[in-house]
This record gives C-alpha cells, structure tokens and sequence, in this order.
C-alpha cells in the first residue's frame, strides 16, 4: 500500500467518522424537538411518576447536557443507555441480538441478489435483443417496479398460506426463506440492469475488439475482460446496498415477523425509546459509511487503472 492510497484511507475514516458524529446530532436534537414524550402513551401514570422517570433516565436535565452526557458514554464506554420501553434491558444488548439475525438475513439476500444480478446482467448483455435479454428486462422492471411490502405480501399470500410450503413467522430457519427472496429481488434487478449496461458499454470499447482480432477465445474476453471491468458500477451500488439491506428491511421484518433490528426500530419510533431510536441509527449511519469506504477501496483491486486521491 503506497502513501497516497493510505491518506486517502486515512481522510474517508476521518470523513467517515465525521458523518456519524453528524447523525447523531441531527437525530438527537431532532427527537428531542418533536411534542411529546416517552412516557406519555403510559397508562394512568401520574405527573409525579412521570417526573420520577425522567428523572431515573437523565430526561430532565438540560438538552445541551443530556446530548454530552451521551457522546461521553459513547466515545468512552460504548455505552447506549437503558431501553425506555423493554424495561430491564440496555440497547446495546437489544441490537446485538437483533443484528444477528438481520446480518444473516441481509448477507444471504445481498450473495443472492449479486450472484443472480452479475449472471443475468452478462447473459441479457451478451443476448442484446434476444428473447432472453427481453425476458430479463421484463422480469427486472417488475421487481423494481414493485414495492417490497407488495412483493412480500404476495408471497406470503401464495406459498404461506395457500401452497403452506413454508412458514409465514420469519422466527424460524425455514421461515427466513421468503424474507431472503423479498428482500434479494429488487436488488438483483438493479444488479442485473447495472451489469447489462456496463458490459455493453465494454464490449464496444476498442481493447476488446482488438482481443477478438488477435483471436482471443470469447471466454477469455468474456471473463478475464468484459465483465472484471464491468463491476465498477455493480461495486458502487452493491456497498451501500448492503448497509441497507441488513439494517433498512423495515417492511419486510414487519411483515413476516423476523426479530430482527428493523422491527425494533419501528417499535423505538413508535413507543418513543429514545436510546433505542438513537442506538439503531447509529449501526445503520455507521454500516453504510463503512460500506462506502470498503466499495472505493475495492476500486482500487478491480481496476488498477483507478488512483485514488
């Protein structure tokens, strides 16, 4: 690694680590501004006990302080704070539990939809109006066409509970099977239509056709050129796409049940769970800004051609 590529490194962590500080303040204050409180949806619960639960939480000190307070338990303790809501438990302890199912869930939709895009992508390029390339392109409009909480219901409808080929609570192995294809469809189209685009563009560049003249076998040009180059855009998107998959399937946990950290999220804005609320959108601004990162080191590895300033 050369000392160019390691102060590029070095300034996207201090940039990234600059956007979660942001986020954090952003969402902070923000939750704080809204009318309203965490425990004003408790029942029969007198202004004095109300008074004494802000007081237990720090909730009634100084908004200024109370967002200090928070950095300090953070940056030195990683310390999130109690659940306002799920008495008894810390939020740390909530979102561990809770990523690990969302992780499995969205690196097993995120492997699918990479493979399945990259392959259907090259095929469609190489077939350019074809049959096949217009089945593709048909398929793929409709998955992104289609909203998530549309598609999952519909497969919960069809192969839950008029075939019962599965089960319709994602709390079970076999469960997760509806959710990892929900959840993998829409990225696999764009995959598909970003490596589609892509390779054609590749394929009409002149290294390639100056390969066929000198009698390059096709699969040579296909694999060892066309379609390396053509991941750059299919890298960029997959980064991001990543970070949202595993935090971001709000609809998709809520409709099949999966306890996974989308779910909590919910429940957190909902119910007013201010650490929760604030513990869950920290993983999420740190996943994606951490993908972000890792996608424009990957450049680097697919393209040598690439420098990074």
């Amino acid at each position: 690694m050369n000392s160019k590529t390691l102060l590029y490194i070095l300034k996207r962590i201090a940039l990234a680590v600059l956007t979660v500080w942001v986020v954090i303040t952003v969402t902070f204050f923000v939750m704080r501004a809204v009318p309203g409180g965490p425990f004003l949806g408790e029942k029969a619960i007198s202004e004095a006990a109300t008074a004494a639960l802000e007081a237990k939480y720090g909730l009634d000190k100084p908004v200024p302080e109370q967002y200090f307070t928070y950095l300090k338990d953070i940056v030195t303790r990683f310390d999130f704070g109690p659940s306002l809501k799920l008495r008894g438990r810390q939020v740390i302890d909530v979102i561990t539990e809770s990523m690990g199912v969302s992780i499995k869930l969205g690196l097993t939709a995120a492997s699918i939809a990479l493979v399945c895009g990259v392959v259907l992508g090259a095929v469609a390029a190489l077939r350019r109006n074809k049959v096949i390339d217009k089945v593709i392109m048909v398929i793929t409009t409709a998955c992104i066409s289609m909203p998530s909480f549309i598609m999952g219901t519909l497969l919960l409808l069809v192969f839950a509970q008029m075939l019962g080929l599965v089960p319709a609570n994602g709390e079970t192995a076999e469960g997760l099977i509806l959710p990892i294809i929900t959840l993998s469809l829409s990225p696999m189209a764009n995959i598909t239509r970003l490596t589609r685009s892509s390779m054609l563009d590749v394929l009409g560049q002149d290294y390639i056709r100056t390969a066929r003249a000198k009698g390059v076998s096709q699969l040579k040009i296909i694999f060892g050129h066309a379609l390396k180059n053509s991941l750059i855009p299919v890298i960029t998107y997959f980064g991001p796409m990543l970070a949202y998959i595993v935090t971001g399937s709000l609809v998709v946990e809520q409709i099949f049940a999966v306890p996974g950290i989308g779910r909590y999220f919910v429940s957190s804005i909902t119910g007013r769970d201010y650490p929760l609320i604030m513990g869950t959108t920290i993983v999420l601004a740190t996943l994606i800004v951490i993908m972000n990162l890792v996608s424009d080191i990957l450049y680097k590895v697919v393209d040598p051609r690439i420098t990074l300033e």
